[in-house]
């Protein structure tokens, strides 16, 4: 089959300058959005060395401040209710696990009614999240 008339071959390059220009864009967007995906309440968290937890799903982040406050993710809760709330939220999930995030400065014995509360609720799997030792 000869064409005729237009002997020209066609380029097959590929110009990968856009792609990289996006992809630049991109990583820099990710880099400055990151820090601000962090979620929960700020606490001074004790430092420790331990492994990093494995999970299959985003597990329950609940957090107390150093004025002891109660949080599950952002929204703030009494202890009395914290039972209660957890089972509901619970309530349809298989897999029972939530992390706990304690502020050092919390005394040890608010901490206990907090991991008693969460395990009356019925969760099996209750995580400390602390801070890597520098």
């Amino acid at each position: 089959m000869n064409q005729r008339g237009n002997n020209k071959n066609f380029m097959s390059e590929i110009n990968v300058t856009p792609l990289v220009d996006v992809m630049l864009v991109l990583l820099i967007i990710f880099m400055v959005t990151a820090p601000m995906l962090m979620q929960g309440v700020e606490v001074n968290l004790p430092q420790t060395t331990t492994k990093n937890i494995k999970t299959k799903e985003e597990p329950l982040m609940l957090t107390v401040n150093k004025e002891k406050e109660i949080f599950i993710e952002k929204h703030r809760i009494t202890l009395d209710n914290l039972e209660i709330k957890i089972q509901k939220i619970f309530q349809n999930r298989r897999d029972k696990e939530i992390l706990l995030r304690a502020d050092k400065e919390v005394p040890y014995g608010f901490v206990i009614k907090v991991i008693a509360k969460v395990k009356q609720a019925g969760i099996d799997k209750l995580g400390m999240v602390t801070e890597p030792l520098d």
